[in-house]
């Protein structure tokens, strides 16, 4: 079975609070686009699914997000099999766009249909939150409020139709790294997320694009935040609406309403990155 696995951005990043278990509460709007790598899911050739991928460094077998994923079907199922897993690789790694958490939830949905299971996609999402915390999402695709630690979600109103450039500057921030800066009862700036939810709701592109924000902005090391301020300077001066970075980063997106603008944006920021991408919203993966 082939699928595609869209990849998603953060309209919006809030962090709420640190709860006793150590995590954080986290309240964020989340966003599918085109961009996407695309998977082959076949029935496994040996005793062990391995999962490939075009890029060499990445994990393979059990190591792999999208074979956990398949491990998590089986396991709150009892259906399926071994399967082997192609992935042909688009999405930037490490890079704050839940590639790996798309390509878990692409085999999910692979999975439901190849063994029958006819799970509902609530049921879908819950399995895959014991993969990784962005999965559900990326289950069920579109727009949507996340919160919790990313896995109680809310449908919203879709994202108006624009056009968006992604950059991904050459390095990567753990996340790990990020969490353990935040100090919530420091946060000074957070995005506008009642504001946001309401401009979906009126699709009102240029009010959700002024209200955008990501609150690992403001702890980033100061050459990282220099960078990104920079692509994001680059997006707005090009006619961006809004600009912002998308989870734990480093990659940046602009919300534009033209399509020559974004192109001369897209221009731009390829003569000093190499992964820069011109995309556009996702719907929901079902209908």
């Amino acid at each position: 079975m082939e699928l595609t696995a869209n990849a998603k951005i953060n309209l919006t990043l809030d962090i709420l609070r640190k709860r006793e278990d150590g995590y954080h509460d986290l309240q964020m709007v989340m966003q599918s686009v085109t961009l996407a790598d695309a998977l082959t899911v076949t029935p496994a050739k040996g005793p062990q699914g391995e999962a490939a991928a075009d890029l060499r460094f990445l994990p393979t077998g059990n190591r792999n997000l999208a074979q956990v994923a398949a491990a998590a079907f089986r396991a709150a199922t009892g259906l399926g099999g071994e399967v082997d897993v192609s992935i042909r690789k688009r999405v930037p790694v490490c890079a704050g766009l839940a590639g790996g958490s798309a390509d878990a939830a692409a085999v999910l949905r692979a999975m439901n249909t190849l063994t029958g299971a006819g799970l509902s996609p609530a049921e879908l999402a819950d399995i895959g939150a014991r993969a990784g915390s962005d999965v559900p999402f990326c289950v069920l695709g579109g727009t949507a409020l996340a919160e919790g630690r990313g896995e109680r979600l809310t449908p919203l109103s879709p994202l108006p139709y624009c056009h968006i450039v992604l950059c991904k500057p050459p390095f990567s921030i753990p996340t790990p790294q990020l969490f353990a800066r935040v100090n919530v009862r420091k946060i000074v700036r957070r995005p506008d997320t009642a504001g946001v939810l309401a401009a979906l709701t009126a699709g009102d592109l240029a009010g959700v694009a002024r209200r955008m924000y990501n609150v690992f902005e403001d702890v980033l090391e100061p050459r990282r935040a220099a960078e990104i301020a920079a692509i994001k300077a680059v997006l707005i001066d090009r006619g961006a609406l809004g600009a912002s970075m998308s989870g734990s980063g480093p990659s940046v997106f602009g919300l534009f309403e033209a399509e020559n603008a974004a192109r001369d944006a897209c221009a731009l920021l390829k003569e000093s990155y190499r992964d820069v991408f011109l995309c556009e919203p996702a719907g929901a993966e079902f209908a």
